[in-house]
């Protein structure tokens, strides 16, 4: 090295000492870089975005959702899409609970928003936190805390978490006690996306796009036995390339008619396509198109499939479909919306379509009255899986073909 490079060296040096050593106040007074609209890395958890009731001012949220592939540099995803007016959120942590709202000492830390402490996302729009250093467990309770110091108007977030939450009037989020967080909800507000580095060994994700059979209903609330829970488990035990899950999943969708929020044509971009590392798409909707007697054909919904599967592989990801559940015994059931259920099946089964097929009806029928679903499986409302039921499905997946290496 030549004395002029040594020199400059260390000059470098010391002008980094010196940017290091700035005061809180210098480094605030610097205009911060925008909040980030996308992430790199994978999802290790989402849920679909969708509208609530109002946003309320002051409002803290303790949100506690479950990872599935662990890894560093965690971010959070902030979404306003149904909302009508800018969202402010500040002092956002996340953190990993010990019990009910309490977490563990020294894991609640605060999440910035292009060097931020506070967030305001537009109307319509969503924002990434910077990446937050330290390594996220797999399987893990992730606590995400923060507040809505002027929320008003339509709020954005899921509905039916089938996970308890916490609420609470003032500012606790940067506390690890579950003190202050004295309400519960049933909702995630405004979260839809948590997203981590991990080892090159998992670098991928499948996102399960679906209704109230996705989302959990008739699950066992607080303890993870959704299907696309039970299909992370799996594929952490089996350590494949694909162990994040985004479980995109809403109660009431359907594939073609917005209604029980967008349709999943609608939404397609947002919640799946958008998502960081997403390898394959799971497609299992269609029974509410069906069962709504809104005059819905099997060619209607095959070619509904047929845009999922198109706009999905321009994109790079595989796409997986399942075939529709058996639903005989629930009130919208008759021999109509059958026959267009066992028609769309056998295009299903039959397809070159999609990367493959998951033959979900095949898991879920009686042997005695293939119509209807096994009892040993039925939640109770003849539509929807218990737990074993879910535990089913996601054992029928064949885990090597969510990686179809496109």
């Amino acid at each position: 090295m030549t004395g002029r490079s040594r020199r400059r060296c260390r000059l470098a040096a010391a002008l980094l000492t010196a940017l290091a050593c700035l005061p809180v106040s210098a480094a605030r007074a610097a205009t911060p870089p925008a909040p980030a609209t996308r992430a790199s890395g994978v999802v290790t958890w989402a849920a679909s975005a969708d509208r609530m009731g109002e946003g309320t001012a002051g409002q803290g949220y303790r949100l506690v959702v479950r990872t599935s592939v662990g890894g560093d540099d965690l971010r959070v995803r902030f979404s306003n899409a149904f909302g009508d007016r800018p969202l402010t959120l500040d002092g956002v942590h996340a953190g990993l609970r010990a019990q009910s709202a309490a977490l563990r000492p020294g894991s609640n830390r605060p999440l910035t928003f292009g060097g931020s402490r506070a967030v305001t996302v537009p109307a319509g729009a969503a924002v990434w936190s910077d990446p937050l250093p330290g390594r996220v467990p797999a399987g893990a309770d992730l606590v995400v805390s923060l507040r809505t110091p002027d929320a008003a108007g339509p709020a954005t977030g899921h509905w039916m978490a089938m996970q308890t939450s916490y609420t609470g009037p003032g500012d606790h989020t940067a506390e690890e006690s579950g003190a202050g967080w004295t309400g519960t909800t049933g909702s995630w507000w405004y979260l839809d996306s948590v997203s981590v580095r991990p080892s090159r060994a998992a670098d991928g994700a499948v996102a399960a796009l679906g209704d109230s059979l996705t989302d959990g209903w008739q699950s066992t609330t607080d303890l993870n036995r959704r299907w696309p829970d039970y299909l992370a488990r799996r594929l952490r035990t089996a350590g494949t390339t694909v162990q994040g899950v985004a479980n995109e999943g809403i109660s009431g969708n359907k594939v073609l008619a917005d209604g029980a929020g967008q349709a999943a044509l609608h939404r397609l971009d947002r919640d799946v396509l958008s998502q960081p590392g997403v390898r394959t798409v799971f497609l299992f909707e269609g029974v509410n198109d069906l069962k709504a007697h809104t005059g819905v054909t099997a060619a209607d919904l095959v070619a509904g499939y047929r845009e999922i599967a198109r706009r999905a592989h321009a994109a790079g990801k595989c796409v997986v479909a399942a075939t529709v559940g058996p639903f005989k015994g629930w009130p919208e059931w008759d021999p109509p919306a059958e026959a267009v259920r066992q028609e769309v099946n056998a295009y299903l089964r039959g397809s070159a379509e999609f990367d493959a097929v998951t033959d979900f009806d095949r898991v879920l029928r009686s042997p005695y009255d293939p119509e209807r679903m096994l009892p040993f499986f039925d939640g109770g409302d003849h539509v929807h899986p218990n737990d074993k039921g879910m535990q089913a499905l996601a054992d029928a997946v064949d885990l090597n073909r969510l990686d179809c290496a496109r």
